[in-house]
C-alpha cells in the first residue's frame, strides 16, 4: 500500500504529516546539515522545509516514491534559503516543539568519516549537494534528474566527477 494512498486510508492531513517526518526524518537531517553550517540555521531550514512540506501535501502525487517527493522539496527549500538572504526572505510558521527530534551528535559521533563526509558536502555547489545526496540515499539517476531537471546525463557525470573530489580530498 504507498504510503499517502488517500482512498484506502482515511487520516487527517496532521496525522499523514507528522506520520511522514518521523518516518523520513532522516532526509531532512542529511539536507540541513548539507546546506547549513551551524545548528541555529539548521533549525530555521527545518522549519522551512516542514512548513513546506506542510503546503505541498495536500499536491503530493502518489506515482513518486515519497522520499523522492520530500527530497526535492526540502533541497528546493534548502537551496532557495543558501542562496537568499535571510533577514525576511521566509516567513517563520509555528511548528509543534519537539516534532522533530533527531540527535544530530549522535549521528555524528557514529563515525569520523561521517564528519569528514559532511565537511566535503560541504565544499560541493548547490547542484552537487543535492546530486551526492539523493545519490547517497540509493535515489537512481533518473530519479535525481528528474528532481533536479537536469539530463541523465548530467547526473551521471556530477556523480563521476564528485567521486573524483571525494578520492582526491581522503587520500
Amino acid at each position: 500500500m504507498p504510503f499517502l494512498n488517500k482512498s484506502e486510508v482515511k487520516v487527517s492531513k496532521r496525522e499523514l504529516f507528522l506520520e511522514l517526518v518521523e518516518k523520513h526524518k532522516g532526509i531532512l537531517f542529511k539536507v540541513t546539515r548539507s546546506y547549513c553550517k551551524n545548528e541555529f540555521d539548521r533549525e530555521d531550514l527545518t522549519q522551512e522545509i516542514l512548513a513546506q512540506i506542510w503546503r505541498s501535501l495536500d499536491t503530493y502525487n502518489d506515482d513518486f516514491k515519497i522520499t523522492t517527493w520530500m527530497y526535492r522539496v526540502a533541497l528546493n527549500v534548502a537551496i532557495s534559503f543558501h542562496r537568499k538572504d535571510k533577514s525576511g526572505a521566509f516567513k517563520h510558521y509555528e511548528i509543534e516543539d519537539k516534532l522533530l527530534s533527531y540527535d544530530m551528535n549522535e549521528e555524528a559521533e557514529n563515525e569520523q568519516s561521517i564528519i569528514q563526509l559532511y565537511t566535503f558536502i560541504n565544499q560541493l555547489n548547490d547542484i552537487d549537494k543535492a546530486v551526492l545526496l539523493m545519490y547517497l540515499e540509493g535515489e537512481n539517476q533518473s530519479e535525481i534528474a528528474a528532481n533536479l531537471s537536469i539530463s541523465i546525463s548530467n547526473v551521471s557525470t556530477k556523480i563521476s566527477r564528485i567521486k573524483q573530489k571525494f578520492q582526491h580530498s581522503a587520500g
